[in-house]
C-alpha cells in the first residue's frame, strides 16, 4: 500500500487535524482502545502497516501533546513520587522493632523462616515462596534460626528478628508507590494518583499488616507489581515485540508466579490478567491489518510470558523448597511414607526393615488419604453422648509413640513368642494399642461426626476383649494367601462383626478429640484412599531387613502430593473454639479488626484496624463510581455533546476504573463461596483495588465542579474538596495511629 498523503490544518484554537482520504477505513486502522489510555478524538493517516490514530500520537501509542505535557510536568511528578516514597517507607519502618515479642501469626511464619534456616521440613497450607523469603531475610541479617516462636507474647530477647520484620515492611512500603504508578498510568492524573497514595500511606490497617513477619505484605507486593506490569504492558501495545513490550510482558509473568508462590489467593490476580489478555487477543483478532503469522506470534508470546514462564518459576520455587528442606521435621506425618523416605533423619530415610508383615510385629498404620494420618489412640475416652464411652481412636498427622500397634492372631495374645508367622490376605487379626493395651474395636454406635459410619474405639484390658476386636486383612488387588508387603501393599481392615471397613474421614474432631482426625468404620465398601492403609514402621527382630531406598519418589510425584496436601489442608481450616474470625460482609465496613498483641493495660497493645475515613470513603466511592459510570454511559448513548475533556473522563472511568472494579470483585467476591475459616486480613488485597478506584472516582468528581460553577470558582471548589479530603484522612490517622504503632495504659470502656 502506498504512503497516504496527509494535509495538516490548524484551526483557530491552534489544534492540528488531518483530512481523511476518501475511502473506507479498515478495522485495522481504528485506534487501539486500551483499558488504560483514553482514545483520542482526532484521527490521522498512517503509513502501511501502522495504526490509525490521533495525529499527535506517536508510534508507541502516546500523544505528542501528552508527551510535551509530561515533559513539562516531569519535575513536579518526580517530586510527588519522591514524597510518596519517603512517606510510605517512613510510616512502615517507624518503630519496626516494637513490640519486642511475638505478635499474632509471627508464631507461624517466623517459625517457618527458622525451619528454612535449619533446613527442617514442615507443612503449611500455603506455597513456600513467602516463608522462603522470610527465612532468607532473617539469615542475611544475622538471625540464626534458634528462636522457638512458641506462642504470641514470647520475648525475642537477644534474637535478631528485625531483619524479617524489616523485609516485610519494605515490601509493604512499595504498595502505595505501586498504587500511585498504576493510577497515574490509568488516569494520567497526578491528583488521582496522589489521592490513592495518601489513602494507602495513612491507612492504619495497611501499616500494621506490613510491619510484622507475615505473608500478607509479600503477597500484596507481588499482586500490585503484577497489576503495574500489566498496565505498563497495555501501554506498549502500539509497539509490539519491542524491548519494553517484552520486558513488561515478562515482568507480568514473573510477578504472577510470585503471587501464586506466596498464597493460592494469587490465583485471583492471575484471573484478572487472564481476562485482560483474552480481551486484548480478541481485539487483535479483529485487526484485519494483522496477518495470521502476526496473530500466532502475539498468541505464542502471551503463552510464553503469561503461562510457561510463571509455571516454570512456580515449579522452580518448589524445587528449591524441596532441596532446602532436606531434614525430617514436624511436617512429615502429613505426607506419604514414600515422601518421608527422602528426608534425612526420618526413620524411613535409608532405612531397612522386614519386608513382610508378621504376627508379633510392632507397626504404625498410615492412611493413604493425603493428610489422612496415622492410626492412633490415647488414654482419653469419648465424651458422654458421643457413642459408647470407650477409649478414643483417631488419626494423628504427626509421628508419635501412641501410633504404635501390636499385631496378634485372633485368639493369641503371645504372638511375639515362637517363630514368626507372616500375615496373609484374608487373615483375621487383632490390633492391640501398645501404650494402653486396648484392642482396635468397632460396634454399631454411630461415629462422632460421620453419622452414617460406625464408631471405632479402644476396648478391652491387657489385650483381652471380644469378637468386635477382630479384623480381616485384605490386600487391595490381592488373592487369598498373598503376603502383606510393608509400605508397598495397600491394605484394608474389614470388621468381622459389622462388615464395615476401617476409614479415615478427614474431618477434624472438636477439642475433646484434641483436634485430631476422625476414624470410623464405613459400611460403604468401595475402595478409596480413605479406606486404604499401609504399614509404615515395622519392628520385628526375628525377621530379616531390606533397604527402603527404592521407595524414594520422583520430583513430579512429590510436587503433586504437596499440592494435594496443601489444598486439603487449606479447605480443612475451621474456626477453633472462641477464636476470633469474621465474615466477608464485615470487611468493607471495617466492622471488626484483629488483635495482634496485648490483652490488658500493662501490655503493649497492637490492633489491626483500617483508618475509618479511608475504608468508609472506599465503600462510598464504590457506589459513587457506579452512579457516575451509569450517568456517563447514558449521556454517551443519548449522544449528548460532552466535550473532549468529559469524554476523556468517561474513558478513564469506564476503562481504568472498570479494570480496578474487576480487580476488587475478583479479590473479594470468591470469599463468599469459601467454607474455610476467614479473617479480616483476607480483605486487604481487595482494599488496594478499592483505594485505587477511589482515587480515580474522587479526582473526576472534583474535576466536574465546572459543571456547577464557572472558573475560577470551580477551581476553588476543587481545591477545597482536595484539602478537606486530605485533612480528614490525616486527622483520622492521627487519632488511630496508636493502633498500628502500639500503646499501653488504661483500656477503653
Amino acid at each position: 500500500m502506498a504512503k497516504e498523503e496527509c494535509a495538516p490544518q490548524r484551526n483557530k484554537s491552534g489544534d492540528t487535524s488531518t483530512l481523511r482520504n476518501r475511502r473506507t477505513v479498515q478495522p485495522s486502522e481504528k485506534i487501539y482502545q486500551t483499558l488504560s489510555t483514553p482514545a483520542s478524538k482526532d484521527n490521522t493517516c498512517r503509513t502501511a502497516g501502522s495504526v490509525a490514530g490521533d495525529d499527535s500520537r506517536s508510534s508507541n501509542g502516546t500523544s505528542e501533546l501528552s508527551s510535551r505535557g509530561r515533559l513539562s510536568d516531569e519535575s513536579p511528578s518526580r517530586v510527588l513520587l519522591m514524597l510518596v516514597v519517603g512517606l510510605s517507607f517512613s510510616t512502615r519502618l517507624y518503630k519496626i522493632t516494637e513490640p519486642p515479642h511475638v505478635c499474632w501469626d509471627e508464631t507461624h511464619f517466623g517459625k517457618m523462616g527458622s525451619y528454612y534456616i535449619n533446613r527442617t521440613f514442615f507443612f503449611d497450607v500455603h506455597p513456600p515462596l513467602g516463608k522462603m523469603l522470610i527465612g532468607f531475610a532473617g539469615y542475611m541479617t544475622g538471625y540464626d534460626g534458634t528462636f522457638p516462636f512458641i506462642k504470641p507474647g514470647d520475648k525475642y530477647e537477644n534474637h535478631n528478628y528485625w531483619g524479617m520484620r524489616g523485609f516485610c515492611a519494605v515490601l509493604g512500603s512499595f504498595l502505595p508507590i505501586f498504587a500511585y504508578l498504576i493510577v497515574l498510568e490509568l488516569s494520567r492524573s497526578h491528583t488521582a494518583a496522589l489521592i490513592t497514595a495518601t489513602l494507602l500511606i495513612f491507612d492504619t490497617g495497611c501499616i500494621t499488616i506490613s510491619q510484622y513477619i507475615l505473608l500478607d505484605p509479600i503477597l500484596m507486593f507481588f499482586i500490585m507489581a503484577a497489576v503495574l506490569s500489566m498496565v505498563k504492558f497495555n501501554q506498549q501495545r502500539y509497539r509490539p515485540f519491542t524491548a519494553p513490550w517484552c520486558l513488561w510482558l515478562a515482568m507480568t509473568g514473573v510477578n504472577l508466579a510470585g503471587a501464586l508462590g506466596v498464597k493460592f489467593v494469587g490465583l485471583f490476580v492471575i484471573l484478572l490478567v487472564g481476562l485482560n489478555t483474552v480481551w486484548d487477543l480478541w481485539r487483535l483478532l479483529g485487526d484485519l491489518s494483522l496477518t495470521l503469522v502476526d496473530l500466532v506470534k502475539h498468541f505464542l508470546a502471551r503463552i510464553v510470558g503469561l503461562i510457561l514462564l510463571p509455571l516454570f518459576l512456580y515449579v522452580t520455587i518448589f524445587a528449591l523448597h524441596f532441596v532446602v528442606l532436606s531434614k525430617s521435621g514436624p511436617g512429615d506425618g502429613f505426607f506419604s511414607s514414600a515422601f518421608q523416605s527422602r528426608l534425612i533423619g526420618n526413620n524411613l530415610h535409608n532405612a531397612s526393615m522386614p519386608e513382610y508383615l508378621a504376627y508379633g510385629s510392632t507397626i504404625t498404620v498410615k492412611n493413604l488419604r493425603i493428610a489422612g494420618g496415622y492410626l492412633h489412640s490415647h488414654w482419653h475416652l469419648y465424651p458422654e453422648g458421643v457413642g459408647a464411652r470407650q477409649q478414643q481412636v483417631t488419626a494423628y498427622l504427626h509421628k508419635d509413640y501412641n501410633n504404635l500397634w501390636l499385631v496378634h492372631r485372633q485368639s493369641d495374645n503371645n504372638s511375639q513368642s515362637g517363630p514368626p508367622y507372616l500375615v496373609r490376605h484374608g487373615d483375621i487379626i487383632r490390633l492391640e494399642h501398645k501404650e494402653t493395651s486396648r484392642n482396635l474395636h468397632s460396634h454399631l454406635h454411630e461415629a462422632p461426626l460421620t453419622k452414617k459410619h460406625f464408631q471405632v474405639t479402644g476396648y478391652g484390658i491387657n489385650g483381652t476383649g471380644d469378637t468386635n476386636d477382630l479384623w480381616q486383612v485384605e490386600v487391595c488387588g490381592g488373592r487369598k494367601g498373598d503376603l502383606v508387603k510393608v509400605l508397598r501393599s495397600k491394605v484394608r481392615f474389614h470388621h468381622r462383626a459389622t462388615g464395615c471397613v476401617l476409614y479415615s474421614s478427614g474431618k477434624t474432631l472438636p477439642k475433646w478429640g484434641w483436634e485430631q482426625v476422625e476414624v470410623t468404620c464405613s459400611p460403604y465398601l468401595k475402595e478409596t484412599p480413605s479406606s486404604q492403609w499401609n504399614i509404615e514402621d515395622h519392628i520385628n527382630s526375628k525377621l530379616p531387613n531390606i533397604s527402603l531406598s527404592v521407595l524414594k519418589p520422583h520430583f513430579l510425584e512429590i510436587l503433586l502430593e504437596s499440592h494435594i496436601v496443601m489444598i486439603r489442608g487449606n479447605s480443612g481450616l475451621k474456626p477453633k473454639d472462641n477464636e476470633m474470625n469474621s465474615k466477608p460482609w464485615h470487611w468493607p465496613i471495617n466492622y471488626q479488626g484483629l488483635r495482634f498483641s496485648g490483652v490488658n493495660e500493662t501490655e503493649y497493645r497492637v490492633y489491626l484496624l483500617g483508618n475509618p475515613v479511608v475504608w468508609w470513603l472506599n465503600l462510598a466511592c464504590l457506589g459513587l463510581y457506579l452512579i457516575m459510570v451509569a450517568v456517563a454511559s447514558i449521556a454517551l448513548q443519548r449522544g449528548f455533546s460532552l466535550g473532549q475533556k468529559r469524554k476523556e473522563h468517561s474513558e478513564v472511568l469506564m476503562k481504568g476504573g472498570g479494570l480496578l472494579l474487576l480487580g476488587w470483585l475478583l479479590h473479594y467476591a470468591p470469599f463468599y463461596t469459601m467454607g474455610r475459616v476467614l479473617y479480616y486480613h483476607h480483605y486487604f488485597p481487595a482494599m488496594l483495588f478499592s483505594s485505587m478506584l477511589t482515587g480515580i472516582t474522587l479526582d473526576i468528581l472534583l474535576k466536574s465542579a465546572d459543571l456547577l460553577l464557572s472558573r475560577p470558582y470551580s477551581d476553588w471548589l476543587q481545591g477545597l474538596g482536595q484539602m478537606i479530603l486530605m485533612s480528614s484522612v490525616l486527622y483520622s490517622f492521627y487519632l488511630f495511629h496508636p493502633l498500628s504503632y502500639g500503646m499501653t495504659g488504661p483500656l477503653g470502656t
